[in-house]
């Protein structure tokens, strides 16, 4: 075998999570109110055609809440009140990108949520998220947002498949 030959990861344990270095840093932010998250459909990029909660890439010297604020005003006209960072997730890709998302839960927001050329909000019931529509790594993590309880996960994802994933408390 050559010095080029790389090892097939094929679990998310096959990863040096320790000497890891993400490609891009990006966030998310779940506004939670009266039993409802506010939940968007992207209309495109990373995860276009899937349900999520408002976010983006992180803008460089941009700190993480301050993107979420930037991204959530952005892609559905809201600023995020009562933010509180819940979540890291780490996601490697078998194309080699990777990507680390702080993730935020917001008690409230300021301004009615609006349809951009980004996303689609929509509020739905805590009790009815539509986790099939989601990128799969979702339900392993998102209920414990839900809850406030802080979390850190890791995935290892093949296009839009997950392979592997890793979620601690």
């Amino acid at each position: 075998m050559g010095g080029g030959t790389a090892r097939i990861l094929q679990r998310v344990d096959d990863i040096d999570w320790d000497h890891w270095v993400p490609t891009e840093w990006a966030n998310l932010c779940f506004i939670i109110r009266d039993g409802q998250v506010l939940l968007i459909r992207k209309k495109r990029g990373l995860g276009a055609g899937k349900m999520n909660g408002p976010g983006g890439r992180n803008e460089p010297g941009e700190t993480a809440e301050a993107a979420a604020i930037r991204e959530t005003r952005e892609e559905i006209g809201v600023i995020p009140t009562g933010l509180e960072q819940v979540g890291e997730l780490f996601f490697q890709f078998l194309d080699g990108y990777r990507l680390h998302v702080t993730v935020f839960a917001a008690s409230g927001c300021i301004g009615d949520p609006v349809e951009t050329d980004e996303a689609k909000p929509y509020w739905t019931p805590i009790t009815a998220i539509p986790y099939d529509e989601m990128w799969q790594d979702d339900p392993h993590w998102l209920p414990l947002l839900l809850s406030r309880k802080r979390f850190r996960g890791f995935f290892l994802f093949d296009g839009e498949r997950l392979l592997s994933h890793r979620v601690t408390t």
